[in-house]
This record gives C-alpha cells, structure tokens and sequence, in this order.
C-alpha cells in the first residue's frame, strides 16, 4: 500500500487487517467519508502544483486548475 494512503487511512482512525495486507476496515460511515474526502482533497492538490513545475505553459496551468474545480465539484469536496 502506497505510505500517503496508509497515512490517510490511518488519520482517519481505519484499521488494518492481521492476514490480509490490503484489508482496511473503517468503523464509522464519517471515517470513511473523511479518507475518501482526504484522497480528493490530496488529489486537487496535486493538480493545484503544476504551475510549480518547469517548462509548463499558462494553458497546462489553466487545465491543472480547471480540472481541480472540476474534481472538487463532482466529489463535493473543497
């Protein structure tokens, strides 16, 4: 499992199975809802860094952030 996931999982209070190395187990509805939540939110993020990088053009930037909004508003997170 990728170390951000597990990270994620982990804050919001999911267990892990004993025998099973990818068996997550939330105990609430709201925990799950807030791992989801932080994995877009990660997501959006990410999208938001591209005008950190070089070489990237003022469209490649406008398309990064678009797409953020667009993710934000089809999850309903912001």
């Amino acid at each position: 499992m990728n170390e951000r996931i597990r990270e994620l999982a982990e804050q919001a209070n999911a267990s892990f199975g004993e025998r099973l190395e990818y068996a997550v187990v939330f105990g609430e509805m709201e925990d799950f809802e807030k791992f989801v939540d932080s994995i877009v939110l990660e997501c959006i993020e990410q999208a938001h860094k591209v005008s950190n990088l070089r070489g990237i053009t003022d469209d490649m930037i406008y398309g990064a952030d678009t797409a953020a909004v667009v993710i934000s508003k089809h999850f309903g997170v912001k």
